[in-house]
């Protein structure tokens, strides 16, 4: 394993769960976590690793290129991780510029510091909807042509082809990682999941988009980590990884499964009107990253069941997150 591993975005939900995997996992690894600390991004979601001698916290913009490019300099890593990005569609949608400035100009200001101080590999975390919507039929696989259709989706394209150009044009060793829907713990009350758990355990209804047809390939954190600590050690510079979850549900077949878990009635769901441009379905093809010997170790109903259990006992994580409207409005999500 790569000693020095400097993590842009390591204080969001699926950059904390590789922290924490990494420390878990190797005695030698030394761990540098680099976040804005914007509403998803909280020093809360490290709350358990930060007396790790292995662990340090600077809190920064990847988009500050003077201050990332100390933080690089000063900790010469052997591997610069982005998981840094805005994330929410509907978020996206009301206010694209966060979206461009984070996912656009911080990709390029982590490939352009990247490539002044020689770091021996860049992994970008990216995701499966810059395929956009593939309909009833076919998966992507990494020479799918990008269709993206929100301003998330778009800069996350966006991204992805700053990467190949840094990668062709200069020679910068970039690894691109794109995984489908991660579900598990310490994700913002404002995702999917997260938000049918919490309102499923007051009771309240449970807004579902549309006719809930919309289907999404959903992956489990942990097994997201193990594949991106497998493309870390043996991916190849240049080449981009999907990672699919091979476990495609209808977003109403998610909902009706989580009340299930929680013993909750099917009378909570309120199908609501749909969001613009709403995709129908997303899938990707893994050989790739299957080659290199990984494949999901948790299945849906456990990684779900981990998940309820570890919202319904964690109130003191996700509380604050929520306003006293979080448990009366029927405000979509993603």
């Amino acid at each position: 394993m790569v000693g020095r591993l400097l993590i842009a975005g390591g204080a969001g939900f699926m950059g904390c769960n590789f922290v924490r995997y990494l420390l878990r996992t190797y005695d030698d690894v030394g761990v540098v976590v680099y976040d804005k600390l914007t509403y998803a991004g909280r020093l809360e979601n490290l709350h358990d690793v930060q007396g790790d001698k292995r662990f340090r916290f600077v809190r920064g913009d990847i988009c500050d290129e003077g201050v990332f490019g100390k933080v690089v300099k000063d900790n010469e890593p052997d591997v610069v991780v982005n998981f840094a990005a805005e994330t929410h569609v509907d978020r996206s949608i009301n206010e694209p510029a966060p979206f461009l400035r984070t996912n656009v100009f911080g990709a390029f200001v982590v490939f352009e510091v990247c490539r002044k101080f020689d770091v021996p590999l860049v992994v970008h975390i990216s995701t499966d909807e810059v395929y956009g919507d593939l309909g009833d039929g076919g998966s992507a696989d990494e020479g799918y042509p990008f269709r993206p259709s929100s301003p998330y989706s778009v800069s996350k394209a966006s991204g992805d082809l700053l990467a190949q150009a840094y990668y062709r044009t200069y020679g910068v060793p970039v690894i691109v990682v794109r995984p489908s829907n991660n579900f598990g713990p310490y994700q913002h009350p404002e995702k999917f999941i997260p938000k049918i758990i919490i309102r499923a355990m007051y009771d309240m209804p449970v807004p579902v988009y549309g006719d809930g047809g919309q289907v999404r390939d959903w992956l489990f954190v942990e097994d997201f980590c193990e594949a991106l600590n497998l493309i870390v050690n043996k991916g190849v510079s240049g080449e981009v990884y999907n990672v699919p979850g091979f476990n495609e549900r209808r977003n109403v077949e998610v909902v009706t499964a989580i009340l299930g878990l929680m013993g909750k009635s099917r009378s909570l769901v309120r199908f609501v009107e749909d969001r613009p441009s709403h995709d129908r379905r997303y899938s990707m093809v893994g050989d790739k990253v299957c080659s290199l010997g990984w494949r999901p170790r948790t299945g849906w109903l456990d990684g779900l069941r981990k998940t309820v259990e570890w919202y319904l006992g964690n109130k003191w994580w996700w509380r604050p997150l929520v306003g006293d409207d979080y448990f009366v409005k029927d405000v979509p999500w993603r």
